[in-house]
């Protein structure tokens, strides 16, 4: 076996197989490689050794059977048996559903999630998200402090175990998508410095100096990550990655790095015969990250988008700190710039930030396909003190407004019937102060927020991580049972009526008034009522119920009855043109309906 490392500044470089050292030699067609053959099989443990110095762990490791800081192992892709080719499953009418292995499951591994993979398929799921899977310290934790780049957690199977759950997704007709993290590493566990030049302190991050995508020794920096993206793609038959906080990725030369990563991902796909895809999490509100090469975008096939998130999070919750704040002043009005312009701090001022933010995007000409929609994601459940998720009750109307929007749906585990269980941020760390570090931080941060420091739970108790797992009974309850339906039906609407996925912006017709959105889709009205009291909302042109989360009633007139919270999808008997759809009103408490007739909501109190 060909056994090589780029190690640039080593003078010596040897292999430790099975607790025999071997000498590599330079490469003389690489600078800074070193190369040796040397006999080893399929699990053959192996490290290497720089000028004499400890062990290390191939920054290529492909399996870290005893963790990041063990001896790594030899790993032949060839030797799995797929069940038969897999043609892809490209993003375009995709539901995505974001996934945590740890917690999935009580046992967290991939062999227990692959029970319930027959779940999402009936759920009507085409893409499972799966959170990061390298390795990293212990055995729970989110993924995110991961080391060992093209790697599978041990504690969660391994490589094989991983090809297993990938192979059961694809018999199902899911997709595999993974979340992947370039922005940083570790901290703990991090052997790649001794190496080389991975990182510079030309620039800093949250986490510390940042990846070395533009100093020095950053072309192989660079391939580094490329090859790790490419062998997820490749060796698992994934059908596309997820890229953490692309927004942390400095890069100042001319070709930046996603770009770059998108041209190879491309060239993969042609290679491959079939599709693959890259979605970022940009914070930057820049549609210049999913536009094509050619037209001087990055490339990118999708992106997160918070805004939309945030804009429901607002309306079926009443929140307004923190980045909620821009949100909760407009009302229901942000929901309805976010439905048509795609961002709702489109280049406008932010009170949150205390200055312009972003770039406005061609309400019709860009696919908003290129943007997840959704009400939950890891990051703004298990990012609040407690890991509160939002109720049922929340759900059904978020549902609703997710899964007709225009965007790309995503869910997060467990949101379908409403889960009653967290999910808390938890780690495994074994160095002492550093576990203590991130126990105290956790609990200073919310203790800003008023937050009673012993009401945070501690990261590193085991109690955090077990609170935070699914409870597979709850689907069978009532009061879960009826969402998970909801949740259903309106997938199946999606899927079998192009109007509620159609990606143009320009298409979609929205009018806020008071505590109501009504969004116009083609044929389709869609109506959530935000308020904890009915509405009576007018229509301009008869409708029948398709669906409707409680039950509504169609009245004289015509208009709608919605009950508190509820949410409908109706079908106009006559499809009027987008201009001519009616306003939408809002509920003015007991026996009274706002009659808004803007953005804003404001508007006069009419009797019911």
């Amino acid at each position: 076996m060909l056994f090589e490392v780029w190690a640039p500044n080593a003078r010596q470089v040897e292999v430790l197989v099975e607790e025999r050292a071997h000498g590599l030699a330079p490469d003389p067609a690489r600078s800074g490689w070193w190369r040796a053959d040397v006999p080893a099989v399929h699990g053959t443990r192996y490290a290497y050794l720089l000028d004499g110095g400890p062990p290390l762990p191939d920054p290529r490791s492909r399996r870290q059977p005893d963790g990041p800081d063990g001896m790594s192992a030899v790993v032949d892709h060839d030797a799995f048996a797929w069940c038969g080719p897999w043609p892809g499953r490209a993003l375009s009418g995709a539901v995505l559903y974001e996934l945590h292995v740890g917690t999935f499951t009580p046992e967290g591994t991939f062999d227990a999630a692959i029970e319930h993979l027959p779940h999402l398929a009936r759920l009507g799921i085409t893409h499972v998200e799966l959170m990061p899977v390298c390795p990293f310290p212990g055995t729970n934790g989110w993924g995110y402090e991961g080391v060992s780049l093209w790697a599978v957690h041990e504690p969660y199977g391994g490589p094989e175990a991983m090809k297993r759950f990938v192979d059961a997704a694809h018999r199902h007709g899911l997709g595999v998508v993974l979340d992947v993290v370039h922005n940083h590493l570790g901290p703990s566990g991090n052997h790649l410095p001794p190496f080389g030049p991975y990182f510079t302190d030309r620039h800093h991050t949250p986490w510390g100096d940042a990846v070395n995508l533009d100093a020095p020794g950053s072309d192989e920096v660079r391939d580094f990550l490329i090859g790790s993206a490419l062998a997820w793609l490749r060796d698992y038959r994934l059908d596309g990655l997820r890229l953490d906080a692309v927004h942390a990725l400095v890069d100042t030369r001319a070709l930046h790095f996603l770009e770059e990563l998108s041209t190879a991902v491309d060239g993969l796909a042609a290679a491959l015969g079939r599709p693959l895809f890259l979605i970022a999490e940009s914070d930057l509100n820049d549609p210049r990250t999913t536009a094509p090469r050619e037209a001087g975008g990055l490339g990118l096939h999708a992106q997160w988008n918070d805004d939309f998130h945030h804009a429901v999070h607002t309306a079926v919750t009443g929140e307004s700190q923190g980045y909620y704040a821009d949100f909760a002043a407009a009302g229901p009005g942000a929901l309805a710039k976010v439905l048509t312009h795609g961002f709702f701090h489109d280049g406008s001022w932010s009170s949150f930030r205390g200055r312009h933010h972003g770039r406005p995007l061609d309400p019709a000409t860009f696919s908003a396909s290129r943007l997840l929609g959704y009400a939950q994601t890891h990051d703004q459940v298990g990012n609040r003190a407690t890991g509160d998720r939002l109720t049922p009750a929340q759900l059904g109307a978020a549902a609703a407004l997710v899964l007709t929007s225009p965007f790309t749906p995503m869910l997060f585990m467990g949101e379908e019937w409403g889960a009653g269980t967290p999910w808390q941020f938890f780690t495994d760390h074994d160095d002492p102060e550093l576990a203590a570090a991130i126990t105290r931080g956790r609990r200073r941060e919310f203790a800003a927020h008023g937050w009673a420091e012993e009401d945070v739970p501690d990261p590193q108790d085991p109690a955090t991580r077990d609170r935070s797992c699914l409870d597979w009974t709850e689907p069978d309850r009532p009061v879960h049972r009826e969402l998970l339906e909801w949740y259903r039906a309106l997938i199946a609407l999606r899927r079998s009526e192009p109007a509620l996925s159609d990606p143009r912006l320009d298409r979609v017709t929205t009018a806020a008034g008071g505590r109501t959105l009504r969004v116009a889709r083609g044929p389709f009205r869609i109506l959530v009522n935000f308020s904890d009291a009915p509405a009576r909302i007018p229509l301009n042109t008869p409708c029948e119920v398709v669906l409707a989360r409680p039950e509504c009633k169609v009245l004289p007139g015509p208009a709608v009855y919605l009950p508190a919270r509820g949410a409908a999808v109706l079908r106009a008997e006559e499809h009027e043109a987008p201009d001519e759809v009616d306003t939408a009103v809002g509920a003015g408490g007991a026996g009274a309906v706002d009659d808004g007739d803007g953005p804003d909501g404001t508007g006069t109190t009419v009797d019911v």
